[in-house]
């Protein structure tokens, strides 16, 4: 290497050390709270540590309706009526495993039909939707009659399926007379650890026989499970609620 070349390197060295040092550290300023320590569950389909089982194969002391169902092996079958959770519920975290009869009866939404319905009024639509055709908005991972899923992503009838639903609970005014809609709610749903609704914004009440449209109410509302007269499965059910970490920002 020639004595010009080693200046030259040398040089290009001292520049970038010296453009390093007169570099800083960004910092917002804002002062958060510590994290709190969350444990995973070892598997996917286990809770975390401060998640709130919903049904974990036992009973369904923790619904309204529950004891109309059947428990066996660890599941409930769908029978005598829909269920809601005893407790309310803000923005959260929904995991909830269920599988449609292995038996495949009817076409359409006459098969494996039954539905999540967070707020106790915006469905996520369960659904045998493997090989069977119905409207795009009321297949399996629909927000019923408002968006179709992303893509299907159903396994074969009898077989066991997840949806992890995060649920952002819409907000209103409290003080105006008429229905004033502040925020809207937004569903994200991942079925069998596949994207289908990406954060979407509800547009009101996921309605048979009317268009959506909002009615106020609590932020905190149960959930419920749908009896549509199909022997759907459900197991591994928790819930998390979610709540964004706060800073202090400086004055």
């Amino acid at each position: 290497m020639t004595k010009t070349r080693t200046l030259l390197l040398l040089a290009i060295v001292a520049v970038g050390v010296m453009t390093a040092l007169a570099q800083k550290e960004y910092k917002s300023g804002i002062v958060f709270p510590e994290p709190a320590v969350v444990t995973p569950g070892k598997t996917d389909h286990e809770p975390p540590s401060d998640a709130v089982v919903l049904f974990d194969g036992k009973d369904l002391s923790k619904w309204k309706g529950g004891e109309k169902w059947e428990i066996k092996d660890g599941y409930a079958v769908v029978k005598g009526g829909d269920i809601t959770t005893k407790d309310s519920f803000g923005d959260y975290q929904l995991h909830i495993e269920f599988a449609t009869p292995e038996v495949v009866k009817g076409s359409g939404q006459g098969r494996g039909n039954s539905g999540v319905f967070l707020a106790n009024r915006y469905e996520v639509q369960v659904l045998d939707s493997f090989d069977n055709k119905t409207y795009f908005d009321g297949q399996c991972g629909s927000l019923y009659k408002q968006t179709p899923p992303m893509v299907n992503a159903c396994r074969k009838p009898g077989e066991w399926q997840s949806y992890d639903i995060l649920f952002t609970a819409p907000r209103f005014d409290e003080g105006a007379k008429d229905v004033k809609v502040l925020k809207p709610g937004y569903v994200t749903v991942i079925h069998n650890g596949v994207c289908v609704q990406n954060h979407f914004e509800l547009l009101g009440n996921t309605n048979y026989d009317k268009p959506p449209a909002y009615e106020k109410h609590p932020l905190k509302q149960p959930i419920r499970l749908q009896n549509h007269g199909d022997l759907v499965k459900y197991r591994n059910i928790w819930i998390r609620e979610i709540k964004p970490l706060e800073g202090k920002k400086p004055q």
